[in-house]
This record gives C-alpha cells, sequence and structure tokens, in this order.
C-alpha cells in the first residue's frame, strides 16, 4: 500500500472533478455509437513549439493576480513556452497554491487504517460492473474495455467511477497522451527559482473516524454507474480531438477550451461521490471542496491586497466555473479579464 493512501483516498474526492475532465481522465455524456469496428486512434502529435496559454488577469487598482489554467491531456512531447508566464512569475511576490484536501494521520494511525483501506475501490458485496451498469452501459463497456483494458479483469469488481479513470488512463495512454503534470513541474520550478512565498489553501480533514468512514464508504452504493456512461459517451472522439483542443489550450483558444462540457461531469462522478452516505455523519468530507475553494478565495484577497503581482494556477474548469472561485472574486467587485 502507498504510503500516501490515506490521504490520497481523501484528496481522490475533491480532485475528482480533476480527472473527470477531458483533462486528466473521463469525459462528458452522449448516447454513443458501437466503437467495435472502429480502428486504433493513431498516436497523437504536435508538431512545433506553441506560443503558451494566455492567463486570467484578476485586479483591484494596481495589484494583480494573474491566473494560468491548466488543462490536459496533452500530447506526450508537446512543447509550450511562454515568455508571458515566466516574466509574470518572475515578477510576482506570491504563489497561491490550488485548494484541495489532505488527511495527515500520525504514524501508528495510519498502521492502523491500512486494513480498512484494502477493497476501498471495490463494488459492495462482491458486486461487478455488470451487476451495477444498465445493460446496454455495460455492452458498450465491454467493447471498450476490449479494446482498451484486454488484460485486466480486476477491473470489473472496481466501482464505476475509478473504472472509468481507469478506462480514461489507458485510452490516453494509447493514444499517446499524458496528463499535465510534466507542464505543472515545469511551472514550479519556475516558482521556486522566482523565491515566491508560497501559500496554501488545504483543508485538512478529520481521521478520527476515519475507520468508521471507510468501513461504511466499502459498503454504500454510489450511484456512479452514470460517471461511468459519460466517459464511455465521447472518450474516443475526446480522444481524436485531443491534439487539437491541446493546441488551442497552447494558443489560448477559448472557445474550443468552452467546449468541454465539465458541469456534466463533475455532477456524474464527483456529486455521484460526495453524496455517498458514508458521509453522512462527517459534515468535513461533505464539504470540504467549498472550504477549501473559500481559503483560495481569502488567500487570494490577501495577496491582492499585499502584493503589486501574484501567480496562481487553477485548472480552467475551475476558472471557467460560474459558481467556481474566479466568478467568486468578480462578484466580490474584483476585475476579472480573459486572455486576449
Amino acid at each position: 500500500m502507498n504510503k500516501l493512501a490515506v490521504s490520497a483516498f481523501c484528496v481522490c474526492m475533491l480532485a475528482a472533478p480533476a480527472w473527470a475532465q477531458s483533462d486528466d481522465a473521463a469525459v462528458p455524456a452522449q448516447v454513443a455509437a458501437d466503437v467495435a469496428a472502429q480502428a486504433e486512434p493513431e498516436q497523437i502529435h504536435v508538431v512545433a513549439q506553441r506560443p503558451g496559454p494566455g492567463m486570467w488577469k484578476v485586479s483591484k487598482g494596481e495589484h494583480v493576480l494573474w491566473v494560468f489554467g491548466m488543462y490536459g491531456p496533452v500530447p506526450k512531447n508537446m512543447q509550450w513556452r511562454s515568455h508571458e508566464v515566466e516574466n509574470v512569475i518572475r515578477n510576482s511576490q506570491e504563489y497561491l497554491l490550488p485548494p484541495t484536501a489532505s488527511a495527515k494521520p500520525g504514524f501508528f494511525k495510519y498502521v492502523t487504517l491500512l486494513p480498512s483501506l484494502i477493497g476501498v475501490r471495490k463494488n459492495p458485496d462482491g458486486a461487478t460492473l455488470r451487476d451495477v451498469m444498465p445493460a446496454e452501459d455495460y455492452a458498450h463497456w465491454t467493447t471498450l474495455k476490449a479494446k482498451y483494458l484486454p488484460d485486466n479483469d480486476d477491473v470489473e469488481r472496481e466501482r464505476p467511477i475509478f473504472a472509468a479513470q481507469v478506462l480514461s488512463n489507458a485510452a490516453r495512454k494509447q493514444a499517446g497522451l499524458v496528463d499535465s503534470r510534466v507542464l505543472r513541474e515545469q511551472l514550479l520550478e519556475l516558482v521556486k527559482k522566482a523565491k515566491l512565498k508560497e501559500t496554501s489553501s488545504t483543508v485538512v480533514l478529520p481521521m478520527d473516524n476515519a475507520r468508521a468512514m471507510l468501513k461504511n464508504f466499502k459498503k454504500s452504493t454510489l450511484g456512479d454507474a452514470a460517471c461511468l456512461a459519460h466517459t464511455m459517451a465521447t472518450l474516443e472522439q475526446d480522444i481524436e480531438a485531443a491534439s487539437q483542443r491541446a493546441n488551442a489550450w497552447a494558443k489560448g483558444d477559448l472557445d474550443e477550451m468552452r467546449k468541454l462540457d465539465f458541469a456534466t461531469r463533475e455532477e456524474a462522478c464527483f456529486g455521484a461521490l460526495m453524496s455517498s452516505a458514508a458521509f453522512d455523519a462527517e459534515p468535513e468530507f461533505k464539504n470540504m471542496k467549498a472550504r477549501a475553494e473559500a481559503l483560495w478565495i481569502a488567500s487570494a484577497e490577501r495577496a491582492l491586497d499585499a502584493n503589486a503581482s501574484t501567480f496562481a494556477i487553477l485548472r480552467v474548469d475551475e476558472i471557467f466555473d460560474p459558481k467556481g472561485v474566479v466568478a467568486a472574486l468578480a462578484a466580490k467587485g474584483y476585475t476579472v479579464e480573459q486572455p486576449d
């Protein structure tokens, strides 16, 4: 078991929208055609170096918060460079980390929780995907599994929300796509080089009742079959369009980015996860996303008061979200300008 397993379980609930967008895994819902006869996807490449995506500008008088919109997946060997982003980082005083959640149990508590974590990804009562999915959706699943996961039989016992992640990862890998981790690492190297003050907006989750919560989670159904259905519906269409969208992101083409249906995906995947009865007795888990976002907004306001320039990284779906943190700053009277 990975040493970070406990924290990973908790953070996955906040990070679910990240892999539930076509960036880092799943995709939106529409009725899918039979894909049995389709050919293997070609490896996707982006040729030539791109100038780099634009940044959102949040301002209060002369003080500015620059928000970089992170996007993925991207072609494996994609190169982009933005002198504008490097210049902003170099001339900023503070870096705001994305909102997140974390659990930090002590060593002995971590050891006692390990047995409870085993099987947390599995369907309750030994159920398989055939048992929890509508027949039509399961037929679609078997076609895609044969194509992208021919040797992975264990996935049949995983909850649909996790099966969606496994399927998307396999399809991306087969098409030569990777997540945005490499891009984030490049930006963080620039942040460290510039010696910016780093401010986190992390909700620390209580672990006092973690054993009982994990036990309840393993027994609870999530109603997450729709998450896998959404993932499958346009998986291959999105894979085929990944090169175009990655190029659009690298050029700052907002119109193309807005075509992604982030809200539907989040409702089907993250919404199903957070509605689980396992968290009914743990309100701090239920509202951790809102709490983390509130921390980030407070940090952004303090930074806008104190700094001439502040740099932040958010996923593009968080920036586009009409109920997200950037929209909240606009509602508070800050000026928000999207990239040209």
